[in-house]
């Protein structure tokens, strides 16, 4: 990757400064700093800290980009999301099954043609920026133009994706249908020209059990072998009679996550979307393999999937980050999705602090994606991506933020109220990648 501008910041930061095992820690990791400096080069954070003690480094010729009265964070991280279902969101009156059938696989079908995959893939880029999102671990179809489409959307901001083609070879339209055959050496050729290129990483995409056969999971797990280093994105006990067909169509498996345990597609690099209906031995076979659940609130209440629960992830000490699931998901804004989750977890007699949903937003979010050392807060020497964060975007929030008591007050009014007017910029490896007034 070419060098990449200096670029000095000043104004108030907030972020976690290490990842926790419970909660309740994560209030003893909370980095403040009212009047501070964030100093990037080649986009990564060279030196952080308070403006007085670090406003001799900045160099003459580096104008200081300063946001008084904004609130700067680290780039909010999505863990599940699907680009060419971008033009679907809010499709009316279906749970999962029939969802897909009667929205997602007509809507795919399009994205056999290179320039309209590049057309979306533009487009979803651009809304990801817009809403303060700098890192997701994205669906893709079927097609590998629709994998290109999108990495090469990315490039063109230095955005850290990662992203893989659907393998699916059953219970699918023809035209979306691949075998295991030409899954595995279309993934195969994909990795090899898109993984580790620049900011870009692969993942292993079986779009769920029920849509591949076992010899194609054996193919997905062999990809997996041949490149370790590679991720895994899937779909997991996110809806009750998904999960019933699972198990008549899988009935030698103990359950449905041990489908993927079976084929090889657990591991540290293996996230897992919805998980609302884990049983209890899926639960220890997540923490005893180090996978990962995108908790996606806004997708879970929109289909009627049910309620996550987050403590659990607490309790088993099972990664966890948000996923905004578009286009099931409602919104491409973490903000809001982090509105939901609060709103879910009230409903199991939980509360969810605003500390708590920073964390899941950042540095969790990077933990769930097993990029905790180079992604998710200010840490000097980790990629500079972070959001600029206007908290009077409208008149009821500025009348709202006049009565916060303090800043973990302040972010709670946000988290309920925020959406893409609150994101006033947006950086992607130390450079303005979205201003709001531009």
């Amino acid at each position: 990757m070419s060098s990449v501008p200096m670029t000095a910041i000043r104004g108030r930061f907030l972020d976690i400064q290490n990842t926790v095992a419970q909660a309740r820690d994560i209030h003893d990791q909370v980095r403040y700093v009212e009047d501070g400096l964030l100093l990037t080069e080649n986009g990564k954070v060279s030196w952080f800290g308070e403006w007085q003690q670090g406003q001799h480094l900045v160099p003459e010729y580096i104008q200081v980009e300063y946001y008084p009265d904004q609130l700067i964070v680290p780039g909010f991280i999505d863990t599940h999301i699907h680009f060419p279902q971008t033009e679907m969101v809010g499709a009316y009156g279906e749970q999962l099954l029939e969802w897909l059938d009667t929205y997602t696989f007509p809507t795919e079908i399009q994205f056999s043609d290179k320039a309209y995959a590049d057309k979306i893939a533009q487009f979803f880029v651009q809304e990801l920026l817009k809403n303060g999102t700098t890192t997701a671990l994205v669906f893709c179809t079927v097609h590998a133009a629709s994998v290109n489409a999108l990495f090469e959307a990315a490039e063109q901001h230095h955005m850290r994706l990662i992203a893989g083609k659907v393998m699916m070879d059953r219970h699918a339209p023809d035209a979306l249908c691949d075998t295991a055959e030409t899954a595995y050496q279309d993934s195969k050729a994909l990795i090899e020209k898109w993984h580790g290129k620049g900011r870009n990483l692969y993942a292993i995409t079986p779009r769920f059990a029920p849509t591949s056969t076992p010899e194609q999971l054996a193919k997905a797990g062999q990809l997996k072998a041949e490149y370790p280093d590679v991720y895994v994105h899937t779909h997991l006990s996110e809806n009750k009679n998904e999960i019933t067909w699972v198990k008549e169509l899988f009935p030698e498996q103990k359950g449905y996550l041990d489908i993927y345990h079976h084929y090889g597609l657990t591991g540290s690099k293996s996230v897992f979307a919805h998980c609302v209906h884990l049983e209890e031995e899926e639960w220890d076979c997540m923490h005893d393999t180090d996978s990962a659940i995108a908790f996606c609130p806004t997708s879970n209440l929109f289909l009627g999937s049910g309620l996550f629960p987050l403590n659990k992830t607490w309790e088993k000490q099972v990664k966890v980050g948000l996923g905004t699931d578009i286009g099931a998901g409602t919104s491409f804004n973490q903000l809001q999705t982090l509105n939901e989750a609060y709103k879910v977890q009230q409903l199991q007699g939980d509360k969810l602090s605003a500390f708590e949903s920073l964390y899941h937003a950042t540095l969790g979010g990077a933990k769930a994606l097993n990029l905790e050392n180079i992604l998710g807060n200010f840490n000097i020497g980790k990629e500079a991506d972070f959001v600029v964060l206007n908290l009077k975007a409208t008149a009821l929030q500025t009348l709202r933020q006049e009565r916060a008591k303090h800043i973990e007050d302040a972010l709670f009014a946000l988290f309920t109220m925020g959406d893409d007017r609150n994101i006033e910029a947006t950086y992607i490896y130390g450079q303005k990648a979205y201003a709001q007034n531009v």
